[in-house]
């Protein structure tokens, strides 16, 4: 039998006497509403669970944040960047949680001198906007009649004052891009399970009526944690985002036992359109860095890199050039593969012409299994040439692709990036660089094949930016389209402008080394871009390439 305090009964009470028509208490209704679709269904919850209704919505929510409220997980994080309504939207959610249920939500940050730096008036507002009855204010706290309420605190002063925090269902943390590792540390044990009276559960007997058990009033506490990123190297990003990125980029969402986090754009807002804020992101769009914009409005690391090799807004116009620019991928296709070394994902690129049809990212497996599925990936396209990064555990897979492939016609080619240049005696143009007034031959500007290779990816980055932003003509040979169909290509692009260029003092070309860029950078190895550099090979088939059907936009893309 379920026993209740005092206190809880007269709470009880009062939840029944708000709806005198049957006696019954009814919850919050959530709509939710897509972006492209409108509205979905409705969701009450009842019986433990959320539920779809027939009953009119009193708030609404995108549906990116259904997730999050239906959720029980123990951390929940929803990152991104400016105007997606993710603060609202999260005090809504837990708006109906103080109102309906009693919960009583802890709203914390990094620094908060006063009231007025926490979210107490945003609170306040959607109180006024929502026409939610029972709330009222008293110094510190936001209550509500039927028990719940929000309490507010800086955590900077005195981070440890949060472990002895208690009766909590919520802890709502915002702007934790700003939080600190001293604070993350006290914060992160402190979302549990009040203490039990009695036996410990594992020892329980359950049946109906066992007398031993105790109500658990907070069976799933929480802490939401509300974050547009900052560095990669912040406290918060190394916890809740760079560990789940590359799940994360490439589906928006990553969800585990422990975590759920969710990245919420200005495209995942619904009531976009209604904020007036889309002059501000079409200007900062037009007139800034795509690094800086990306940061503000895509949820991006705020992670400049000195010299990257290849820029964002060069990489956006290449997705899809070959339709933008009418030319069909004809010729050659290539597969290559970069088994990584240990610890990293592994990736294999599909290449066709000057279009890279797909790019796949093994996270799961060992080396042997990611090449079996590389050779396999390489026959069902009936590919002309397999090139695999034969350096370190490459070296290995020799015989595992030879045999695998022995019987088909593909060529196989080892890639060697610390090999001397293609084309030793061959004149670099320098493109991207800019006139050459004393031309150099290849290898007087490239340290070694994979400086080479990459230039080759930048040229071709460059000169596609060029026609679709430009409307100039360029020998589609000569540039490059990443197809919009490749799943993980936020992962691929992320990787792809990040790689710097390393100045040496001769004037050679040089790329950052991977172990340059994960200890000095903390960058993950690019493995993606990586099977995309080693497709840049001089080898053609006898098939002549195309592309009679190129035009140019008149006015620029």
């Amino acid at each position: 039998m379920r026993r209740l305090t005092a206190t809880k009964l007269d709470q009880l009470e009062a939840m029944i006497a708000a709806n005198p028509t049957d006696g019954r208490s009814y919850s919050t209704v959530f709509g939710i509403v897509c972006p492209k679709d409108g509205l979905l269904h409705n969701l009450e919850y009842a019986n433990g669970e959320w539920q779809q209704t027939d009953r009119k919505a009193d708030v609404y929510i995108a549906k990116k944040l259904e997730l999050v409220l239906r959720s029980n997980k123990r951390f929940i994080a929803v990152v991104g960047g400016r105007g997606s309504g993710k603060s609202v939207q999260i005090v809504d959610i837990s708006l109906a949680g103080v109102k309906d249920l009693g919960d009583k939500v802890y709203c914390l940050r990094e620094f908060q001198n006063s009231l007025d730096d926490s979210v107490h008036s945003l609170i306040s507002d959607e109180v006024d906007r929502l026409n939610f009855e029972g709330f009222s204010t008293q110094n510190n706290v936001i209550s509500h009649e039927h028990g719940g309420a929000f309490k507010f605190k800086g955590l900077a002063r005195n981070p440890n004052s949060i472990k002895s925090a208690a009766g909590f269902r919520r802890f709502v943390v915002e702007e934790a891009q700003f939080i600190s590792d001293e604070s993350l540390t006290a914060l992160t044990p402190t979302a549990r399970k009040k203490a039990k009276a009695g036996l410990p559960a594992r020892f329980i007997v359950e049946t109906d009526d066992d007398e031993n058990k105790e109500i658990d009033d907070l069976n799933s506490v929480q802490m939401i944690f509300i974050a547009n990123p900052g560095s990669s190297a912040d406290p918060f990003s190394q916890r809740f985002i760079v560990p789940f990125q590359d799940v994360l980029d490439r589906d928006g969402i990553y969800e585990d036992d422990l975590h759920l986090i969710v990245r919420m754009n200005y495209d995942d807002n619904p009531w976009f359109e209604d904020s007036d804020l889309d002059g501000e992101r079409r200007w900062c769009l037009e007139n800034t860095s795509r690094a800086y914009y990306d940061h503000v409005w895509g949820g991006q690391f705020n992670d400049h890199v000195e010299d990257a090799i290849i820029m964002a807004e060069w990489f956006d116009a290449c997705v899809d050039s070959h339709i933008k620019l009418n030319w069909k991928p004809k010729g050659a296709k290539f597969i290559t593969h970069d088994p990584a070394d240990s610890g990293d994902a592994k990736a294999t690129c599909y290449r066709h012409g000057s279009l890279i049809v797909d790019v796949v990212e093994t996270l799961t497996g060992d080396a042997n299994s990611a090449c079996d599925f590389a050779t396999d990936f390489a026959t069902s396209v009936s590919a002309n040439l397999f090139c695999w990064d034969a350096q370190g555990v490459g070296l290995s897979l020799r015989r595992q692709i030879t045999d695998a492939l022995s019987a088909s016609s593909i060529q196989l080619v080892e890639f060697f990036g610390s090999a001397s240049v293609d084309n030793p005696e061959g004149i670099f143009d320098g493109y991207s660089e800019g006139q050459q007034f004393n031309p150099r031959i290849n290898e007087q500007c490239f340290a070694n094949l994979r400086a080479q290779r990459y230039w080759q990816l930048r040229e071709r980055c460059y000169l596609t930016w060029r026609a679709v932003t430009l409307g100039e003509y360029h020998d589609p040979d000569k540039m490059i389209s990443f197809s919009s169909e490749i799943k993980n290509l936020a992962g691929l692009r992320s990787e792809m402008c990040r790689i710097p260029r390393k100045r040496t003092g001769n004037g050679v070309f040089q790329v950052m080394s991977k172990e340059d860029m994960k200890s000095k950078l903390k960058m993950k190895s690019p493995n993606m871009t990586d099977a995309v550099m080693m497709s840049l090979c001089d080898w053609q088939p006898a098939t002549v390439i195309d592309y009679s059907n190129y035009t140019i936009p008149s006015s620029g893309w």
